[in-house]
């Protein structure tokens, strides 16, 4: 009986062969430092877990900061972007995007010194959040409705080694745990004619740095950085390369000594110049295996991540380096089932790509509806959406009526029905003129669809604590 290691070493060289014309003799680390089979396919395993999230991280501000061709451009570092409409089909560069709040982005560059953050005094019956995301795809703070209140006020973000002075005017300090940081602002937009007011809102977010807020001269200017250039193809191809650059900007922390060490085994951290075209097919085929066995875990913890509810799944995939706590697997898990997304305190993401059967959804063979009995829409301190992507690409889907999502907003223009519960038809064509105000266009295909609680309520009935809340989502059902 063979082995497990000339099993993998078997499989790994025939996936291998048809695609390299020959093995390449150099390497970036030398044969004699390079773990044996299996520790290099294990440590390359949990190193795609570990970061995938990075990776994405990565991609997404590349697009959004860095490549001002990219069709997905919004600012450059330091600078915020208001968007004066929400998410569509054409959005592309991040995957299942909410398409309920316009979004201000401000993706910023903390290396010479932090930037203060100002929000303007906001209506409290409008939601609003600011959510501070670093490099490690950590949630390390909010601003906002639920954290901060609805009232004017200073915040500053610094990098991971900042040791400075609070000035007085700032109401909270907030660290990053990496150089690089996303900080996203959503705004609610009540209806299309809401518009003009959010802008208004959004006109009044303010980013500077911290030496222009205290009116003094500026800090010597960090280096200019030769930002690689990234798209998904390069992505798969080059993951240990881009995960390789963005460790520069990342300070271990406490919870990633033991990862980042058996990364070093292989070439990858701060300092490391991981090459993978360069590596001996043997080794190409160790990194390979490993990387497709980690893609598969991910895969699996977003399928069967949380509680299970009406064929919903519920978990809380999102918050600070705290709350992972070295969980590598369940931030993989939350940056593939939707990067960016917000901690359970501040939204819940019940998602789904079954009935309530637990059959796929798919809109090329069935119509489906979702029914909320009548006082029991989803318990909310903010505001609700059922959102529909492609079960493919987890993306927007291009429909007639340019229909992405439906929320609690809404609700003044749909119908209910006679007992006084509210349904929503989940197909590919139209219900017809009598259903149509209650469609959610679904794909000619597989679909995923998730439901966004703005501010979850705390008291019964609540989705919190989630998966033991006392409130369920309906399950999606055949029609």
């Amino acid at each position: 009986m063979l082995s497990k290691r000339t099993l993998l070493r078997s499989a790994a060289m025939a996936a291998l062969v048809a695609t390299t014309a020959r093995p390449t003799l150099v390497n970036a680390k030398s044969s004699a430092d390079w773990p044996n089979l299996i520790e290099a396919k294990d440590i390359a395993e949990e190193g795609f877990i570990y970061g995938l999230p990075i990776v994405l991280n990565y991609g997404t501000m590349y697009e959004f900061a860095v490549d001002r061709k990219s069709g997905q451009f919004k600012a450059p570092f330091n600078q915020i972007k208001n968007l004066s409409q929400v998410a569509t089909y054409k959005d592309t560069a991040v995957v299942t995007p909410n398409s309920d709040t316009p979004y201000s982005i401000l993706w910023v560059d903390l290396r010479a010194e932090p930037i203060v953050v100002s929000v303007p005094p906001v209506d409290p019956k409008r939601y609003y959040s600011v959510q501070l995301i670093d490099g490690n795809t950590f949630n390390y703070g909010y601003i906002g409705s639920r954290a901060t209140g609805s009232d004017a006020g200073d915040y500053m973000i610094v990098g991971p080694e900042w040791k400075g002075a609070t000035p007085a005017e700032v109401k909270k300090v907030f660290q990053s745990t990496t150089q690089f940081s996303l900080v996203l602002f959503r705004t609610q937009l009540f209806d299309p004619g809401d518009i003009d007011n959010v802008m208004k809102v959004q006109a009044g977010y303010k980013a500077q740095p911290l030496s222009a807020y205290l009116k003094q001269p500026a800090p010597s200017a960090s280096p200019a950085v030769n930002f690689p250039k990234i798209d998904k193809k390069l992505a798969k191809k080059n993951f240990f390369e881009y995960l390789d650059f963005c460790l520069q900007f990342a300070p271990a922390l406490e919870s990633e000594k033991d990862i980042r060490a058996k990364l070093a085994r292989i070439g990858v951290g701060p300092g490391k110049t991981f090459s993978f075209k360069d590596l001996p097919l043997e080794h190409k085929a160790e990194i390979l295996i490993g990387m497709k066995q980690g893609e598969r875990k991910v895969e699996e913890a977003v399928a069967k991540g949380g509680v299970s509810l009406n064929g919903w799944q519920v978990n809380s995939f999102f918050g600070d380096g705290q709350f992972y706590n070295g969980d590598w697997l369940k931030r993989a898990a939350g940056a593939q089932a939707g990067i960016y997304g917000n901690d359970s305190v501040e939204a819940v993401y019940p998602l789904t790509r079954v009935d309530d059967d637990g059959n796929p959804l798919d809109g090329s063979k069935h119509n489906y509806t979702l029914t909320f009995p009548a006082d029991q829409l989803p318990p909310v301190n903010a505001f609700w959406s059922v959102t529909m992507y492609d079960g493919k690409t987890q993306l927007l889907i291009k429909n007639p009526v340019n229909r992405y999502l439906i929320n609690s907003p809404m609700l003044p223009g749909m119908k209910k029905n006679a007992d006084g519960s509210l349904t929503l038809y989940i197909q590919h064509k139209s219900p017809g003129a009598e259903k149509e105000s209650n469609w959610l266009p679904a794909p000619d295909g597989p679909i995923y669809t998730v439901m966004r609680l703005y501010w979850p309520k705390t008291e019964a009935p609540s989705m919190l604590p989630v998966g033991k809340g006392t409130w369920q989502p309906p399950g999606i059902h055949v029609a």
